[in-house]
């Protein structure tokens, strides 16, 4: 194993639509039977966010623009560090047909809804922080 291979390195959005309440995509992997917030691996000549967008469009079939970067996160896969770094995404697109079959549902959710929804606590922090952001700027 490379010394590269050592951190598995992934990236992903927190992906808004707006709509009369603004809304956040919460996507479910039947493999992993979970709910999170889309992500996945970087490819070799992918840089982060690249690899952020790539994957949203793959899991959620939007196309989106960055917005500012929201946190990141990691946790160990079999001893393994991972560190998955997120950004708030507008969407922009919808291309069903480009999505890549790991998910098989996407909710558009109010942040309250993706908290009671999502199985990763870490993943509801970064939801979290960003609630608490907006109310302290009003």
């Amino acid at each position: 194993m490379s010394h590269h291979q050592s951190i598995i390195q992934a990236a992903g959005g927190i992906v808004w639509k707006n709509s009369r309440r603004r809304k956040l995509a919460v996507i479910h992997r039947p493999e992993h039977r979970d709910w999170s917030l889309p992500k996945g691996k970087l490819n070799r000549d992918e840089n982060w966010r690249e690899a952020a967008l790539r994957e949203v469009l793959e899991e959620t079939g939007y196309q989106c623009r960055l917005q500012g970067f929201a946190g990141s996160i990691s946790y160990l896969i079999e001893d393994t560090p991972k560190v998955v770094l997120y950004w708030h995404m507008d969407a922009a697109e919808h291309c069903p047909e480009c999505m890549n079959g790991e998910v098989d549902e996407v909710r558009w959710l109010t942040c309250q809804e993706a908290l009671d929804l999502l199985d990763y606590e870490d993943e509801k922090d970064l939801i979290r922080s960003k609630v608490s952001t907006r109310r302290k700027g009003t």
